[in-house]
């Protein structure tokens, strides 16, 4: 259940409605978007203890939802979730195409592929700054030093910028350069991750876990949003299964069906997804065949030389090529890129 409060309710009137539900026993969560306050809770209110917090006059409106994901869910909002930062719209009209190095690794990379991303029609620049590597001794990002490189390139290429986070304790400085903040599938269910993000005012590109449900994975969205972000984005990027020919198992039906269990917006991976480069192309159109929102597709200038999972990269140029037909398959579909 969620209960919406009246947009004039006080600080202290909320205090007071806490402190109501903490001595019935009932576990709750706050949700403050804009001016509007919601009230999470797991299960519905019996009528003695509805009757007692009515006593505070400040409920706008109790909200019953089945599902225990319910900010996300469509029964919460029956619209489609439209995401726009400085003039870009996830999850409207347009299939947004992001696009970048998997990590970031020098200025002259960056620059270079910056360059001639923006003729492929990339909207968003993806990179890395801190990288969850298995090997410890594999190469982990520049760090700070990294995410100051990207935004500082920002300003000649002027697409948005967006980078992942691993450590509660970066959240704060990585929100304070990119545009838009990301959740890595390893991190899906790390929830004081979860929690640190949903306040820190970006909006949140979150990835599926590699063994997570559609379920566990709109569950780890509805984390985010009970603390206050409602700028979540769903990533699709492939699932553990017993087939070897790729990385993952790219889950294209997953698509699908989150679109109809919440309204907010659904992008693919198809790079992490196939871990080599020569079907990514055909991944790619499937996804927007499918209804993606947007495509996150990892690029390297060289991928011969990249530090990290250079195997999956596709050239600047086969980008571009990728997206004149990609804009096919979305102009068919009434949509564009």
């Amino acid at each position: 259940m969620l209960i919406k409060l009246q947009k004039n309710t006080g600080l202290d009137v909320l205090a007071l409605l806490r402190g109501k539900l903490s001595s019935h026993g009932l576990h709750h969560c706050v949700s403050m978007v804009d001016s509007e306050i919601l009230v999470g809770l797991e299960k519905s209110l019996p009528t003695e203890i509805l009757d007692d917090l009515n006593t505070l006059e400040c409920i706008a409106e109790l909200i019953s939802i089945d599902t225990p994901w319910k900010l996300a869910s469509k029964a919460f909002k029956k619209e489609k979730t439209q995401i726009t930062i400085k003039g870009v719209t996830i999850g409207g009209p347009e299939v947004i195409l992001m696009a970048g190095p998997c990590a970031i690794e020098s200025e002259e990379q960056l620059r270079s592929i910056a360059e001639q991303l923006v003729k492929a029609k990339v909207k968003v620049f993806r990179g890395s700054a801190f990288k969850p590597r298995t090997s410890p001794y594999s190469f982990q990002g520049m760090g700070v030093e990294g995410l100051k490189l990207h935004k500082m390139l920002q300003e000649e290429h002027q697409m948005l910028i967006e980078t992942e986070v691993m450590d509660v304790r970066d959240v704060e400085i990585v929100a304070q350069h990119v545009d838009i903040v990301r959740i890595g599938a390893r991190n899906m269910q790390n929830f004081n991750l979860l929690k640190e993000v949903g306040a820190c005012g970006k909006p949140v590109i979150l990835k599926r876990g590699t063994s997570a449900t559609v379920e566990e994975w709109l569950m780890s969205a509805e984390y985010i949003m009970a603390h206050g972000n409602h700028q979540v984005i769903l990533c699709e990027r492939g699932i553990r299964t017993f087939e070897n020919s790729t990385r993952s198992t790219l889950d294209l039906s997953s698509v699908a069906v989150a679109r109809q269990m919440t309204h907010l917006p659904v992008i693919v991976d198809p790079s992490h997804a196939a871990g080599r480069k020569d079907i990514i192309p055909a991944l790619s159109k499937a996804a927007v065949a499918i209804g993606a929102d947007g495509l996150l597709i990892e690029v390297h200038h060289m991928p011969k030389d990249a530090k990290c999972d250079g195997k999956q990269a596709l050239l600047p140029h086969e980008l571009e090529t990728l997206s004149k037909e990609l804009d096919c398959i979305a102009k068919s579909m009434g949509r564009s890129l």
